[in-house]
Parts: C-alpha cells; sequence; structure tokens
C-alpha cells in the first residue's frame, strides 16, 4: 500500500521524494519506500468561464448581467490538461490508499489541491503536510507530524470564497464597465481599491499648493541653532537684523539617553519593502527571488505575514544566526553576541514564522547564486544579524537658545553603542548605499546661561513639500494598513490583499495600463483615474475591501460563515448592475484613444491625426486622408509610416530608400511628392536623384 504526495511544483516534489526516499523517476512522479510523490504545476484547475456556463455569456451583454452561477463549475487550466491527468491517474491507482497534500502551506496551496481532489472524484483519506522550510530535516519532521486533511477545511472554504469573490465582482464589474464604455475596463475586488489609492496620491500631488517659509539661523561654536519657521519674508528678515550683533544666551541644555531597539525579522511584505528601498526590486522580483531560494532550502516559506519565531525554533535560530556571521561582509561585525528571545513570540505567529536563511547556507556557494538571489538572501541574513543584535543607544542633546527676543533650538547627538545599526551600516556599505541617517552630529558641550557674542545670522528660504508618488515600498505599506483604523484591533491580518497577493496586484495594473512605472514610482495613468472615477464606491474603496480580507481569515479560523460572505458579495455584485445602467454621452467620452496630432492638414489647416489605417483630416468634412496601404505604397513594398506622413504635411515630399519597381525587379531611392489635387484620393509624384531613374 502505497501513501501519494502532491505537492505545487515539481521542484519541491524532488525534494520532498529526495527527502523521504522515493528515489526512483518515473513519468510524472517519484516512487519509493512505500512513497509516490507527484505534483501540479500550479493551479491546474479555475473556475469555468462565464460562456462555459452558458452560449450567450460568450458575448458582452448589459442584459445578460449580473452573472451569479451557482453552483460553481471548474475546468482544467488549457495547456495544464495533461499534469491533471497524471495526477488524477495517480490518486485513481489501487495501491494507493491515502493521500498527502503537500502543496504549500497557505491559503492557495490548499485551494490548488483541494480543487484537483475534488474534480478527480477521489475519496480517498488525505493528511495534511505543513512546513516552513524545504530542508530536509524540516520535511521528515513534518511527516512524522502530518495531520488529518479536514483540520483545513476552513482554510480551504476561506480559499474558495476569495475565489468565487473575485470572479463574480471580477467578471461581472468588469463587463459591466466596459460594456457601458466601449473599452475593456479590468475591474478587480481588491486591484481597483489599490488603484483608487495611486489615483487619490496623485491628485493630492497635482492639487498641491507649495507655500514658502523662512528659518532665521545662529552658528554658534561650530553648532547650528535653528529658530521657529516665518511664513513672512518680511517679518523673518526683521527679526534676522535684531539677532546681528546681539547678545546669544543658552536657556537650557537637556540629554536624554535613548535605545532604538532592533528591527524585528521580515514578513513577506517588509522584505518586499526594503527590497524595493534598497536593491530596487519590484515586489513580484522579490517573490520570485525568495521562492526560487525557498525552493533551494536556503530561505524559509516566503509567504507569511508573522514576524517572530516560535519558542521550539530557539536552538535552530542561533546556530543559523553564527553561520550568517561567518558571510561577508558581515563576517567583519565585531563583539557580536546574539540575542534569540527578542525574535521569539509564539502568539504573534499564525501559519508560519518569519523569513529567516536556513542552515543549509553553511554549504552553499553564496557567490554562485544569481545576483538577485544572492542580494535578497544577504538581506534576509542582514535583518536575522540585526534582529538578535543589541539596541541602538545614544544620547540626544538638546539645547536652546535666546537671541533678539526669538528662540533658537540645537540637536546632536552623542552614539553610546552602535548595536544592530554596525551590522546594517557594514551591509549597506557593501551595497554602496548611503548609511542610515545618523540624525544630527555631536554637539558643543554648552550650559545653561552661557552666552555668545556676535553669532553669524543668516535666513534660509525653503518650501513646504508636496506629497510623493507611491512606490512599491510605500504602496505595500498602504495596502497593508488599508482601512486599518476601521478594523478591530485584535484582527490578525488587515489591508488589501495578502502578503502573497499584493505583488501580482500591482503587476495587473501595470498591465492593463493603468499604472505605469518612472523610476520607482508608481504613477496611475489617465485611463487608470478615469476608471477609479466612473466606478462606485464599494469597487474603489480600501477600507470595504480591506474588511472583506478581515471575514476571509475569520471564514478560515472557522469563526464566519462562508454562505454569508458570498451572499453580501452576490448582493453587492447586484446592486451595482441595477444602479449603473447607462452614463452620459460625455462619459461615453473618458476611455476614447487619445490621437497624437501628425501635422496639418494642407487642404484646411486643421490637425491630421494618425488611426489604424491612415492619416486623416480631424475635420471630417474636409475628406483629406493619406492611407497606410494606398497602391502607390503597395505596389513598391512599402507602407507609409508616421515619419514618413508627417514630412509630407510639413515639407510636402519625404525621401524614401528601398522602394521596389516592378518594372526593372530592383530597389531604388526616391522623393515621394505629395500631389494633392483636391479629390478623393491623394496623388504622389516621384523625383529622382539626378542621373537615376527607375
Amino acid at each position: 500500500m502505497s501513501k501519494l504526495i502532491i505537492t505545487e511544483k515539481p521542484s519541491v516534489a524532488k525534494s520532498i521524494a529526495s527527502a523521504l526516499g522515493a528515489s526512483s523517476r518515473a513519468d510524472g512522479f517519484y516512487e519509493g519506500s512505500g512513497l509516490i510523490v507527484s505534483w501540479c504545476v500550479g493551479h491546474l484547475v479555475s473556475p469555468l468561464d462565464a460562456g462555459g456556463y452558458d452560449e450567450r455569456f460568450k458575448k458582452w451583454r448589459y442584459e445578460d448581467l449580473p452573472i451569479l452561477p451557482e453552483p460553481f463549475r471548474y475546468a482544467p487550466i488549457p495547456g495544464k490538461e495533461a499534469a491533471l491527468d497524471n495526477v488524477k491517474r495517480l490518486m485513481a491507482r489501487e495501491d494507493v490508499t491515502e493521500i498527502v497534500n503537500a502543496c504549500d502551506a497557505g491559503r492557495e496551496g490548499e485551494l490548488i489541491f483541494r480543487l484537483v481532489y475534488e474534480l478527480s472524484g477521489c475519496r480517498k483519506p488525505v493528511l495534511r503536510l505543513w512546513i516552513s522550510s524545504m530542508e530536509d530535516s524540516a520535511i521528515r519532521e513534518g511527516f512524522s507530524e502530518l495531520r488529518p486533511g479536514a483540520e483545513y477545511d476552513s482554510l480551504y472554504q476561506s480559499a474558495l470564497c476569495r475565489q468565487k469573490a473575485d470572479w463574480l465582482v471580477g467578471i461581472n464589474a468588469t463587463r459591466l464597465f466596459s460594456v457601458l464604455y466601449h473599452r475593456t475596463l479590468n475591474v478587480g475586488r481588491v486591484q481597483t481599491p489599490t488603484l483608487a489609492m495611486l489615483a487619490e496620491r496623485d491628485a493630492k500631488i497635482a492639487l498641491f499648493q507649495k507655500e514658502k517659509y523662512h528659518h532665521i539661523r545662529l552658528t554658534l561654536a561650530g553648532a547650528e541653532a535653528v529658530s521657529e519657521r516665518f511664513t513672512d519674508p518680511a517679518e523673518a528678515e526683521q527679526a534676522a537684523a535684531m539677532c546681528k550683533g546681539a547678545a546669544v544666551t543658552c536657556t537650557s541644555v537637556t540629554c536624554e539617553q535613548k535605545k532604538e531597539p532592533p528591527p524585528k525579522l521580515y514578513d513577506l511584505t517588509t522584505l518586499q519593502r526594503e527590497a524595493n528601498r534598497l536593491l530596487g526590486y519590484t515586489a513580484k522580483q522579490t517573490l520570485d527571488y525568495a521562492q526560487s531560494l525557498y525552493e533551494k532550502k536556503l530561505l524559509t516559506y516566503p509567504r507569511t505575514d508573522s514576524r517572530y519565531l516560535t519558542s521550539d525554533m530557539a536552538e535552530t535560530a542561533s546556530c543559523v544566526i553564527h553561520l550568517a556571521a561567518k558571510l561577508p561582509p558581515f563576517d567583519g561585525c565585531t563583539n557580536f553576541f546574539p540575542l534569540v528571545e527578542a525574535m521569539i513570540s509564539d502568539r504573534d505567529v499564525s501559519d508560519h514564522h518569519a523569513i529567516i536563511p536556513t542552515l543549509e547556507i553553511e554549504k552553499a556557494d553564496i557567490s554562485a547564486l544569481p545576483l538577485g538571489e544572492r542580494e535578497l538572501l544577504l538581506l534576509v541574513c542582514c535583518r536575522l544579524l540585526c534582529a538578535s543584535a543589541e539596541p541602538y543607544a545614544y544620547e540626544a542633546v538638546t539645547a536652546t537658545f535666546n537671541c533678539g527676543g526669538h528662540t533658537f533650538t540645537a540637536k546632536g547627538k552623542r552614539v553610546l553603542s552602535e548595536g544592530w545599526r554596525e551590522i546594517d551600516r557594514i551591509f549597506r556599505v557593501s551595497l554602496k548605499e548611503k548609511p542610515a541617517d545618523g540624525d544630527g552630529g555631536t554637539l558643543p558641550d554648552f550650559t545653561e546661561g552661557q552666552t555668545f557674542d556676535g553669532a553669524e545670522v543668516s535666513v534660509t528660504e525653503h518650501f513646504t513639500q508636496p506629497p510623493k508618488p507611491y512606490t512599491e515600498d510605500t504602496l505595500l505599506s498602504a495596502m497593508e494598513n488599508a482601512g486599518k483604523d476601521d478594523i478591530p484591533d485584535e484582527a490578525e491580518r488587515k489591508g488589501l490583499g495578502t502578503p502573497a497577493t499584493r505583488a501580482a496586484i500591482i503587476e495587473k495594473l501595470v498591465a492593463a495600463g493603468f499604472v505605469e512605472r518612472k523610476g520607482k514610482s508608481l504613477i496611475p495613468t489617465k485611463a487608470g483615474i478615469n476608471l477609479v472615477t466612473v466606478l462606485p464606491e464599494p469597487l474603489t474603496s480600501p477600507m470595504l475591501t480591506a474588511e472583506w480580507e478581515q471575514k476571509l481569515t475569520e471564514i478560515a479560523k472557522g469563526g464566519a460563515d462562508p454562505d454569508t460572505f458570498m451572499d453580501g458579495i452576490r448582493t453587492m455584485v447586484q446592486e451595482i448592475v441595477s444602479i449603473y445602467s447607462c452614463i452620459s454621452e460625455d462619459g461615453k467620452k473618458l476611455f476614447a484613444p487619445e490621437k497624437e496630432v501628425i501635422g496639418t492638414c494642407p487642404r484646411c489647416g486643421q490637425p491630421v491625426y494618425e488611426g489604424k489605417k491612415n492619416f486623416a483630416c480631424s475635420d471630417r468634412s474636409c475628406g483629406f486622408v493619406l492611407w497606410k496601404n494606398d497602391r502607390f505604397w503597395t505596389s513598391r513594398k512599402k507602407e507609409l509610416t508616421k515619419k514618413m506622413a508627417a514630412e509630407l504635411l510639413k515639407k510636402g515630399r519625404t525621401n524614401v530608400k528601398g522602394m521596389w519597381s516592378e518594372k526593372k525587379q530592383a530597389a531604388y531611392d526616391a522623393a515621394v511628392i505629395l500631389n494633392d489635387t483636391g479629390g478623393k484620393y491623394i496623388n504622389f509624384k516621384l523625383e529622382f536623384p539626378k542621373n537615376k531613374r527607375s
């Protein structure tokens, strides 16, 4: 009798088979030691497309909305039929008595396995493997502690609700607004509120009006003391004049010892944010690199929302810390005594603990890893070392002064112990990055009552700054915290999407043309801003979507009813369809493609725009058109390009190389002259270089 183990990816199957002694490789599986190990290739099954329920749904029409299938039906994903048949065939083998779900230990991994299991019609007992590392020891330990699959039924229901909600909102809202506005407008349960946040930030930047203000600065014994803000420049100059030559008195000196605790370990979102900020990687790139490192057994499971380790990991963590400390550039750290206890909190770990390197880093050739994976692994090592280091300790000094009746402040800092910041500094230097801001230098030893004569006085001009555009770093933070103030503090998961899905949401917005990358910034396009403008609040509200995500988490823990959640989604979809049945004529123009002016019409002087097949005058009554597939061009094996059309309109001629002579069966170069006689079709003439005729 055999156990069939189903993993999410072939690489994971190979690792599990190796760790458990299933060493015989066959077509589509490994076998040995009473085990069969096979794999999915991500999702093998997806919800049926709307057209699969009814032929009429293949066309997008308002009359057919809302589409609310019950029950939902599923079908193999095109191109993955062979992988699905392989898993189904293995499930049906007579010698297979139990099946182990070894797909990724999370909501989506549960869904991948369950849909395949359900579609195959299999009824054999299911056990669940739940591990956070692909190390052989972790795999073997996980298999010694397999749990009944039924214990994860609530997680499956949560995943199913997420998938159905996304289908209902996506299919109906996308069809509804695409039909109304005559353009494909992709609407998503999570991606649209994310787009709304980007559009809101863009509007704040566009509407921002900068304001000028001034500071007066006193230079005292090598230190600088700064006044309060002056909005009136004349008032600032007047105050500065009063200070010039006047005595300066130190009115107070305060010294406060402070400690900055080490940063917590990474969950996926904080890793993606830091990798974007320090290394310039997109959220998707970071997830891909982390997933690859996980499959290479060098990193623990990346799709986690926890930033702590569990108490049973203390010894392993201590070993990994010492291994990480031997890796360049961290081998330059001195007097390092790790404090593992600060990273341990059983109550703060849900499905998976924080992301840390594994013991495999001792044997691995880190320098041989691809650049992205190597930098990300060292970033995780840096955070592990920082998290286990001493606090950063310093003395903050604030000195206040009076001059000419105005108060001035000087701030400084004296470092008492670098602590974790020494490790962070060493890593940043290795990246050729500036160390983190030191927050001011050391102040002279000022004393209360001390006086100064003739301090140097200057007035500096400043401007208030607009909000900055979102980067992937700041957008991930905003997604994580969306709706936070409106969700109870005890709620485990808040925000838009999950750590595992946020990268994909950003990529979808970019791919759909609603967001574009400019350097590190994410900027909504005109179409993206217009989309947010026309959609109803339930589809754009980050707070509402965050509430849905929280309910999905409650369903996963057995604390909420899946049917109630889905009823709420269906009701919302029905209401949106009934409310939005038509739009104004102006509304229809919102998503009309922007036309580029190619030149000026030689007949009437109006702009000429490029179309799919021509360059035409914007005044339809004029009738001036240059056709791209005019026989003049096709017979010479040429197409009228935008550059050529622009030259014809501006100069009346364009030089063309490599035109084909059907008569001589040879190529030639010539100038094409616009010869417009005012008729329906435009004529052209050829002008040849001297001594060249074709």
